[in-house]
């Protein structure tokens, strides 16, 4: 029978070294805390996706889908807006998919079959079977959500491009040399799992929301509150164990993840807009005046703090190229 040791694969070029003196576990309880384990499946009731006053419920927050409080969208009318709203939804459920598997539950799957090359703690990689079932959980979640809301709005799924952290990562990937794109891979899912996204905190606090939705994205949160913790103990067992050459070369890319994890998918925004029939002319304004750089930048800034703080904290900042792209990007502040 081949054991976890004999699966493991090292990777080239990282150093070999201890995993951090403590590890302190927050899935101790997980079967008393993880939503797979505790919560209901979510489900969109009767009457739920109309206001008290007969008009309809908001599906999506305006104040993070900033296209669709534009004049050239608001003038079309109140079904032009509620159909980019639903998109805007549908978006961020296909994102929460797409992440989870592709970019998550691979790291997560390696970490708990011993297969980083990274020397972690006994009890962290046990905690890596239980994210992996939690982000399937999140995926599985979020594909059935898509299919009631489709039912509940009328508006069919949309998903008319890849999510753009997907292709950003693919660019970076392999702009590396081979032998360090499976740390990139750990960096990012470091990365994903300890920014803190605008909607996990503001949906379920948002009573113009249905109440399945502010609960779906509320069990998200809670099992994401875990593994940001996770994630942040994991980088101070990863960022020791990789050799100076590696960290020379990820370390400046740090910055390019966070951007594309949380820069708005304009190519999406677009497209969405112009199932709406917005013409071309119009999308350059739109896109422009919805998505100031200035404040965008500051966004991104204010979500990062939390992993700028980690990366900081393992001495990632000490190099000086990535120091500067930190800086550059606005990350810095």
């Amino acid at each position: 029978m081949t054991t976890v040791n004999e699966l493991r694969v090292t990777v080239p070029g990282c150093a070999t070294g201890p995993p951090a003196e403590a590890y302190d576990s927050r899935f101790l309880n997980w079967h008393g805390r993880a939503s797979v384990r505790t919560q209901p499946r979510r489900v969109l009731a009767d009457g739920s996706v109309t206001s008290e006053d007969g008009g309809r419920v908001l599906f999506f927050p305006p104040e993070l889908a900033p296209a669709a409080r534009h004049p050239l969208l608001t003038e079309r009318g109140g079904s032009a807006v509620h159909r980019l709203l639903v998109r805007s939804l549908y978006q961020y459920l296909h994102f929460t998919q797409v992440l989870e598997q592709v970019a998550v539950i691979p790291v997560t799957t390696d970490i708990s079959l011993g297969r980083t090359g990274i020397t972690v703690p006994a009890r962290m990689q046990a905690d890596a079977f239980a994210i992996t079932t939690d982000e399937a959980w999140h995926a599985q979640f979020s594909h059935d959500f898509i299919d009631q809301v489709n039912t509940a709005s009328a508006v069919p799924p949309f998903f008319p491009v890849q999510p753009r952290f997907v292709r950003r990562l693919d660019e970076i990937r392999h702009s590396l040399p081979p032998d360090c794109r499976r740390l990139v891979d750990l960096v990012f899912a470091v990365v994903s799992e300890t920014l803190v996204s605008a909607i996990l905190t503001d949906i379920p606090r948002d009573e113009r929301l249905p109440p399945a939705l502010r609960a779906l994205v509320a069990d998200h949160a809670a099992d994401e509150g875990r593994h940001h913790a996770y994630f942040r103990s994991f980088l101070q067992v990863l960022w020791p164990q990789v050799d100076a050459r590696e960290r020379q070369l990820v370390g400046p890319r740090i910055p390019d993840f966070v951007r594309a994890f949380l820069e708005p998918d304009l190519s999406a925004v677009a497209a969405a807009l112009r199932a709406e029939g917005l013409p071309d002319r119009h999308l350059a304004a739109v896109l422009d005046e919805s998505y100031l750089e200035a404040r965008t930048t500051d966004r991104i800034a204010a979500a990062a703090r939390a992993t700028i703080r980690s990366f900081r904290g393992v001495g990632a900042l000490e190099d000086a190229a990535t120091h500067e792209a930190f800086a550059a990007h606005g990350l810095l502040t």
